[in-house]
């Protein structure tokens, strides 16, 4: 498939602070997630302080926490390498970003996984579906795109 096309910029200290995770397909990490946060620190050094923090199971759950390190690639402040473990950096595409940064999608060129991100824990209905659509488009499978229940 084509590389998925990114926006044109992003504003990286607009982009930093609190995500909630609104849908995803999720990682082996994130099965079962509730509560889902992303939340994004840009260092001295250029690189991505992440913090994601989620219940595990229900809203009750265990609090898992993850600290990936995120680096802006220098093709683009859209593309980022996603550490999780050294040495390995996965593919990190924003690929929507409203013009307030209230909403936000990260994509990966492999389509395998996609998160879909708000500043609140939920979205107007008719931009999801338009971000749907858009995600379509491009290559993913709705149907493995599933709801992140948030409960604040």
């Amino acid at each position: 498939m084509e590389p998925l096309q990114t926006v044109d910029r992003v504003d990286l200290d607009a982009f930093m602070g609190d995500w909630y995770v609104i849908a995803n397909i999720p990682t082996r990490i994130e099965k079962g997630a509730h509560n889902a946060i992303e939340n994004y620190r840009l260092d001295d050094d250029g690189s991505i302080a992440t913090t994601f923090t989620f219940h595990d199971g229900s809203f009750a759950g265990e609090l898992k926490t993850y600290n990936p390190r995120g680096f802006v690639s220098k093709e683009s402040d859209a593309i980022w390498g996603m550490q999780f473990i050294w040495p390995i950096k996965a593919d990190y595409r924003i690929v929507y970003l409203n013009e307030d940064y209230s909403v936000t999608v990260i994509g990966r060129n492999k389509r395998d996984y996609v998160w879909i991100m708000a500043r609140e824990p939920a979205i107007d209905a008719s931009e999801y579906a338009e971000i749907l659509d858009m995600l379509e488009s491009v290559g993913y499978d709705l149907s493995e795109i599933q709801l992140v229940p948030q409960k604040w």
